[in-house]
């Protein structure tokens, strides 16, 4: 019998049920009746004793996004909360729950979220559905009949056993954090019913009075609870000792003051265009989260029918056709809810047409790869050698022709007009994509040729219209095509993106009319942060330099990738290299990054990149920019984006200049914004300890606080405090702090 590890999720919870009336999904050698096995690409052993507990155990290993999936013959939604135990590497795995019959799902619950698993014993995890991990949000309403226990990335091997659903949860009271913020605030989070009148603060061996209190639990996360309990005095360098309760304390050493200083007289525009983000989920969406613009786009709209609204995602699945929402309604809604829309228009000679039809049937390619688990039928049109299937199959099985006239038929009938168009998404490598329509690579002239005729199209359709191309899918083919180097020589040994602006540059000469006005492309963060330990976290928090320093050399395969022809190539410099292209090549030309991502939107380190990312757009001047896909509104990447725009609260429309005493750019970013005389300030400590600055000129008075991250988790923690002196502000450990004068 292997040791157990009882691991609280999160906190202490003090578990109260009836067995008989626990539902059972596995105890020992078969799935419970009335559970049937919905999993995909995933391997089983049910009967498992390398790792159990009673006689046996589940013992799994699914492929990349692939998933123990376990459906019930009924619903689970009465059921307080699940628990199971695990073993695994928790940076492989995730777990969310479905509903089948409404399309219900939940938020992703990263497991590297849970301390205590590891991959050699099991670890008790108990999902507390009033407060489910990370975000404590409760799992709200819907049809729930399925758990999904999904492969991240890199797929996952794991261990599961005695997964049930239990009658009620009951919860400790308890101080879960308490800790230094601001000039002069204790913020103290909890669980439960606690005797506030407990918590007592020495600094530096002297008792400090508490001259305030004011309590807050985030309307979509009422299950957490902060108090801000305001010091008589104000924080500085030393012993603080905070005490709760009969036996709680928390100890930290108040480090010693950084300096640094805004200007304020010295201030540019912020884009309002910056704070977007792919396929938001409602109106609510975008206006808790203060979404300023947002696209439809991804590899499925190359084939978007929008005289059926049918759809393919190429290789991403299958190459099987879909139904589709209609871009034209989601124009509408999405309008309507205060954000401005980027609608991608295909620009292939193909677009689907219907929504059952797919590329390679078994039936004709039985040698495939894979197939769709869910229609066994349809291959991926991949051999086992990894090769594709050849010739391609005949684009008329799947698809309809589509051309600049259908193109303009389209985007004319629109009701809901657009305020900026792609002209499709990674067409540069449609050839592996959307293998099944265009199995030839694309070069140079084909790339251009395309993007002006539907550019053309999309402007003579749609007057006021902007363009914003080529969403080029990363930075090995900024610089060349899916032929090779030799595309580079027959054009002049000019690397792509250069050229492409010259060549839209002198269309624009030709024919007296600009037909781009955003180079637009998509940034990947390319460091390796899958491992998600301590290293990969610092990593993934220090390659935000990427963006902006030309001394950061990447520390990924970019920094010994040099074959293009540009300055400083080990250096990405993403946004001043960009910023220079275009006025080498084509000047007033605006730049946009439709898809960009954290690298892991569940991990605390993913909302502090976030965080961190926002604030390097407004400062170095990007004109748009939408996360690619869609942040949970409650996870980590998402309350940076409440961060800065949330519920009404807007961080400055100008940017202020920033400079700091030291070079810590690997971990801490301090932002800072004003409009209307009023200073707003966004503090990202990406430091596994507190910090504490000394910021010069920042003024005193009222400030709206709000912060995510650290001890206290993640949650939408407020207050209004009074900022009595700017000499010494503490940040603490993995924490965004915004604050605005009032």
């Amino acid at each position: 019998m292997h040791s157990r590890l009882r691991a609280a999720l999160l906190a202490p919870l003090l578990l109260a049920w009836a067995v008989s009336a626990d539902l059972d999904v596995y105890v020992d050698g078969a799935l419970a009746s009335g559970w049937e096995n919905w999993s995909w690409s995933t391997t089983f052993n049910f009967a498992a004793t390398d790792l159990y507990e009673g006689t046996s155990s589940i013992s799994a290993t699914s492929d990349a996004w692939a998933a123990a999936s376990f459906k019930l013959e009924g619903l689970f939604n009465t059921y307080a909360g699940f628990r199971f135990d695990i073993a695994c590497d928790p940076s492989t795995l995730q777990l969310y729950f479905q509903g089948t019959t409404d399309n219900s799902q939940s938020a992703n619950i990263p497991l590297s979220a849970i301390p205590g698993i590891t991959s050699t014993k099991f670890t008790t995890v108990t999902i507390d559905f009033n407060a489910v991990p990370p975000s404590g949000a409760p799992l709200g309403s819907g049809a729930w009949d399925r758990i999904n226990f999904q492969a991240l990335a890199n797929g996952a091997t794991y261990h599961i056993d005695n997964i049930e659903f239990l009658t009620s949860i009951t919860v400790a009271p308890l101080f879960l954090s308490a800790e230094p913020i601001g000039n002069d605030l204790i913020a103290v989070t909890t669980q439960g019913k606690v005797d506030l009148s407990t918590v007592k603060v020495k600094l530096n061996n002297a008792t400090v009075a508490i001259s305030n209190t004011t309590t807050y639990s985030p309307i979509d996360t009422p299950s957490k609870t902060i108090t801000y309990f305001t010091l008589a005095k104000s924080l500085t360098a030393g012993s603080l000792v905070v005490t709760a309760g009969t036996n709680t304390t928390f100890n930290y050493t108040l480090p010693a003051v950084r300096y640094g200083t805004i200007n304020l007289p010295n201030i540019k525009p912020i884009s309002p265009y910056i704070y977007g983000v792919n396929f938001p989920t409602s109106a609510s969406y975008i206006q808790h989260l203060g979404v300023t613009i947002s696209r439809w786009g991804g590899n499925a709209v190359t084939a978007y029918n929008p005289f059926g609204d049918f759809t393919n995602a190429g290789n991403d699945w299958y190459f099987e056709n879909r139904g589709s929402d209609s871009g034209d309604d989601w124009v509408g809604w999405v309008s309507a809810a205060g954000s401005k829309t980027i609608l991608t228009v295909p620009a292939l000679d193909w677009v689907s047409k219907d929504t059952t039809s797919y590329s390679f049937p078994k039936s004709i390619y039985p040698d495939q790869a894979k197939f769709d688990p869910y229609n066994a039928d349809a291959g991926n049109g991949l051999l086992a050698n990894g090769s594709w299937i050849s010739p391609a199959p005949n684009p008329t099985s799947v698809y309809t022709p589509w051309n600049t006239t259908l193109a303009k038929k389209w985007l004319r009938g629109l009701v809901n007009k657009p305020d900026i168009v792609n002209i499709d998404n990674e067409i540069e490598i449609a050839s592996s994509t959307h293998y099944d329509m265009h199995p030839t690579p694309l070069d140079y002239d084909e790339e251009l040729s395309r993007i002006v005729a539907f550019a053309t199209a999309a402007k003579e359709a749609l007057p006021n219209v902007k363009v914003a191309a080529p969403s080029t899918c990363s930075w090995w083919f900024y610089w060349t095509s899916v032929v090779g180097w030799s595309d580079n020589t027959a054009h002049g040994n000019q690397d792509f993106l250069p050229w492409f602006l010259s060549q839209m540059k002198a269309k624009e000469t030709a024919i007296g009319k600009r037909l781009l006005d955003y180079l637009d492309i998509h940034y990947y963060f390319q460091p390796d942060t899958s491992a998600n330990d301590d290293a990969a976290k610092a990593l993934r928090l220090r390659m935000t330099r990427s963006l902006w320093d030309p001394g950061y050399v990447d520390e990924s395969w970019i920094a010994n990738s040099t074959q293009n022809h540009q300055p400083n190539n080990r250096a990405v410099w993403l946004i001043p290299r960009m910023q220079q292209l275009i006025a080498q090549n084509y000047p007033g030309t605006k730049l946009s990054i439709s898809e960009w991502d954290s690298s892991n939107d569940g991990d605390i380190t993913g909302g502090l990149v976030t965080a961190d990312c926002l604030g390097i757009f407004g400062r170095y001047g990007v004109d748009s920019a939408t996360y690619w896909a869609t942040p949970d509104e409650k996870g980590p990447a998402g309350l940076a984006y409440w961060l800065y725009r949330g519920y009404g609260t807007y961080f400055g429309s100008n940017s202020v200049q920033v400079n700091m005493a030291d070079n810590i750019d690997n971990i801490f970013g301090l932002y800072a914004g004003v409009d209307s005389g009023k200073v707003s300030l966004v503090f990202v400590n990406k430091n596994t300890s507190p910090m504490a600055f000394y910021i010069s000129n920042v003024p005193t008075g009222k400030y709206f606080v709000r912060h995510f991250g650290g001890a206290s988790g993640n949650a939408k923690w407020q207050t209004t405090t009074v900022l009595k002196a700017n000499t010494y502000t503490v940040i603490p450990a993995y924490t965004a702090l915004f604050m605005k004068q009032v």
